[in-house]
């Protein structure tokens, strides 16, 4: 695994938790493993394709895969093999569970704690691009914060609302108070596709997001 950029799969080692990025097709969907340094135990973001290159990621060893929204490229042909290979105990947005079709062990509210291990990752509901969706925050006690958005959060602007304009205020207004208001600008962003970026990089085009309605 090549170090980590953030624009391609590589690893990123923190002093409590080592967390490796990997892109799978056909969607380019990104899956993050978290592994726990002082247990070995490892808890996985979106098990969405190709099982046995994420059977290979964990090495078929896995405590807890998240799914940070209902949509079916983020779940449907990974979810499921991951989960009968390894036993994972399954999360989701308490709203999103029913359109998930691999059952949620555990529905996940906002404020939620879910612990790994030695580490811990506070649920944030966003609602908007899915009723249910949630992003995940792990804030290092030798650094900055990371936070996983599923596709609620990308550079350049919130995820799709697909053209519904209460959807999309509810959205911006979840991210704006719930992420930009209450983290600091070195926060690192994971995104369900595509690149990385930090709050400090996005926060100025805030004002530019609410303006054109996406």
């Amino acid at each position: 695994m090549t170090p980590y950029s953030g624009t391609a799969p590589g690893v990123r080692e923190l002093s409590e938790l080592i967390i490796s990025k990997i892109s799978v097709g056909p969607g380019d969907n990104n899956c993050y493993l978290l592994k726990c340094r002082s247990t070995g135990q490892q808890l996985m973001i979106d098990a969405a394709n190709e099982p046995e290159v994420l059977l290979d990621f964990c090495d078929r060893r896995l405590t807890a895969v998240v799914t940070t929204h209902q949509h079916w490229d983020h779940w449907e042909h990974g979810l499921p093999a991951v989960v009968a290979a390894t036993g994972a105990t399954t999360h989701a947005g308490a709203p999103d569970v029913a359109g998930i079709t691999v059952p949620t062990d555990v529905p996940l509210h906002d404020g939620d704690v879910i612990t790994c291990g030695g580490f811990e990752l506070r649920v944030i509901r966003l609602t908007g691009h899915t009723p249910g969706s949630v992003a995940l925050l792990y804030n290092d006690p030798g650094g900055h914060p990371h936070l996983f958005t599923g596709d609620s959060l990308f550079p350049g602007g919130v995820g799709n609302t697909f053209g519904d304009l209460e959807a999309f205020t509810t959205l911006f207004e979840d991210v704006e108070s719930k992420i930009f208001d209450e983290l600091p600008d070195e926060t690192w962003i994971y995104p369900g596709h595509g690149r990385d970026t930090t709050l400090g990089a996005e926060r100025p085009s805030l004002s530019e997001w609410r303006a054109r309605g996406w």
